[in-house]
């Protein structure tokens, strides 16, 4: 638990202080009674990680980069290879650490690209990133000038992943919690908050909305991604049990349709900046996984349907105020 302590004396002095109410007994909470399996395993692992000259340079504008290859001798650099793919499956990234390359599953730094555009300047404001994974768009929020960057996301492997990426970065301008949306207080505190890949896991997508706009300062920018469809303002696919051979993947909302929920939410200004179909150098298999990527999720014949043939993955960007 002490890895959190740093993170509630630094809210303690700024806008979300109010969230000491809450946090801390989850946390706590999380601690004592969820905690996975392999969690003792991962910490070890993580405590093993080499130690390096706290000068390295680091890239966090156009990548995520700390180091370069030869500032590790050759036995740390495949220690560290080794102890990194402990933590396997590594989802999003890439991540360059010391000349290691860790090529995952989605190249993320392209949605990255397609969005940077479009957002609101970052410079210096707090922001929040729900639904995280392992931080990668963290490390890009911060290095867009992101003054207070928190991401949450329950899966307690994106918990170690972030902790492996932040031993080399250590900046302490940048969390993850491991915390699903249902535990947020209404912070109201948050200049930008994005919601990326999350809605379509949801079962109640405008509880989900109110619940990103209760993160929100008044005016503050959602900037969220998710599964689409084709159509007109009241189409909404319900797939069956499995899309793409995902379990838990509830409503794809048409542009239109996701514009109407949003206004429907209480939010405003609200526009599509990018619609883009998932491609296989986007997302895929890769030494870092171990498991299928999309190539296996589409019919082998129609690569425009899924497996369970329905409309392969597209997704868009929305962006609107609260």
């Amino acid at each position: 638990m002490k890895q959190f302590n740093h993170f509630y004396q630094q809210i303690a002095s700024n806008r979300l202080s109010h969230w000491l109410n809450t946090l801390p007994g989850q946390l706590t909470h999380w601690h004592e009674n969820n905690l996975h399996g392999d969690y003792k395993h991962w910490q070890k692992t993580l405590d093993a990680l080499p130690s390096v000259d706290g000068n390295s340079a680091i890239e966090l504008i156009n990548s995520v980069k700390v180091g370069e290859l030869g500032d590790l001798n050759n036995g740390e650099f495949k220690r560290l290879e080794n102890l990194m793919k402990k933590f396997k499956p590594w989802r999003k990234g890439p991540y360059h650490i010391h000349g290691l390359h860790i090529d995952t599953e989605w190249r993320s730094d392209f949605k990255w690209q397609r969005l940077a555009q479009h957002i609101s300047d970052l410079s210096g404001k707090y922001v929040l990133d729900i639904g995280c994974g392992s931080g990668y768009h963290l490390w890009r929020m911060r290095g867009a000038g992101a003054k207070f960057v928190v991401g949450i996301d329950p899966t307690q492997l994106f918990l170690m992943q972030f902790n492996a990426i932040k031993h080399f970065i250590n900046d302490d301008q940048v969390h993850l919690l491991p915390l699903g949306v249902e535990q947020l207080p209404e912070l109201k505190a948050f200049d930008t908050v994005f919601a990326m890949g999350v809605l379509y896991h949801r079962r109640s997508p405008i509880d989900f909305l109110y619940q990103l706009k209760a993160q929100l300062v008044k005016g503050g920018e959602l900037v969220l991604e998710t599964l689409i469809v084709d159509g007109d303002e009241n189409t909404v696919l319900v797939p069956g049990e499995r899309y793409a051979k995902m379990r838990n993947v509830w409503f794809l909302p048409s542009e239109q349709a996701m514009c109407a929920w949003l206004e429907r939410c209480g939010f405003n200004n609200v526009r599509v900046v990018n619609t883009d179909v998932t491609a296989l150098d986007e997302q895929r298999k890769t030494q870092w996984i171990d498991t299928e990527s999309l190539q296996d999720f589409l019919d082998p014949n129609d690569s425009s349907k899924t497996i369970e043939g329905y409309p392969a993955p597209k997704r868009a960007i929305f962006i609107a105020n609260a």
